[in-house]
């Protein structure tokens, strides 16, 4: 079953809470969830980045104008005895597109991979940032959670799948016991602006049956206390497995 707004606020309360969410404020609670916010910083996987392009851009404002070469560093190497006004990249990318697509294998992740899981950091300015379609975005929430004696589940809010952003893949679900940021995979199916502080979900909160095994409990737990937004662990291997199919 799942707990209402008021029931959410009940579990609140006292010395040992089932439910901590700070900061809160009692604007963003629902019927039955309460209302996440994007915080003012993403990461990107360096692996998967092409090289002179931008995985995001700021906005310019609902007046601006926005081009395609806006995705690519404008620092690239002059053209020899000449004088051109786009940039290097953008130029290269023009006659060779399949350089700056990330369908092409160079770009591959191996889950198994730690280099592959390093990333840069983009600030999210007030004034918003454009984010590139191409790209997968590790963003977090602003709201630090804390979750006993229930099941946690984070969702999308309507606004934001009607304007198809994506914020998260197969992590909606957390597990009884869970204490942090929620990490959230972001993808966006056209250019599209985001702004921090923004809702981007809502947390909802479920009974639980049976005997406790908490997450903050678990040693092999990758992600209790993650604060901003978190890497992949490398995915492991089950190799015993192999042992247990002869």
């Amino acid at each position: 079953m799942q707990l209402t707004g008021p029931e959410i606020l009940r579990r609140m309360q006292g010395e040992n809470p089932d439910i901590v969410i700070t900061p809160f404020d009692m604007r963003c609670l629902g019927p039955n969830s309460y209302d996440l916010h994007l915080g003012d910083t993403l990461r990107v996987y360096k692996h998967t980045i092409p090289k002179g392009m931008r995985p995001a851009i700021p906005y310019k404002g609902s007046t601006g104008m926005h081009h395609m070469r806006d995705w690519f560093e404008d620092n690239g190497y002059p053209t020899m005895g000449m004088v051109d006004s786009e940039p290097y990249y953008y130029r290269d990318y023009l006659k060779h597109p399949e350089k700056y697509d990330l369908r092409n294998p160079r770009y591959l992740i191996d889950p198994t991979n730690p280099k592959h899981h390093e990333t840069i950091d983009i600030k999210i300015p007030e004034t918003g940032l454009v984010l590139h379609p191409m790209f997968g975005f590790l963003g977090s929430t602003v709201e630090y959670t804390e979750t006993r004696n229930l099941i946690p589940h984070i969702d999308g809010k309507s606004s934001v799948g009607r304007n198809f952003i994506k914020n998260h893949f197969t992590a909606g679900r957390g597990d009884d016991g869970f204490c942090g940021d929620w990490t959230l995979e972001i993808e966006v199916l056209y250019p599209t602006v985001v702004y921090p502080y923004m809702r981007i979900g809502q947390i909802y909160y479920e009974t639980i049956m049976g005997e406790r095994m908490p997450y903050d409990k678990i040693k092999t737990s990758h992600y209790n206390g993650q604060r901003g937004p978190t890497a992949a662990a490398p995915i492991p291997i089950d190799r015993f497995l192999r042992e247990k199919q002869k």
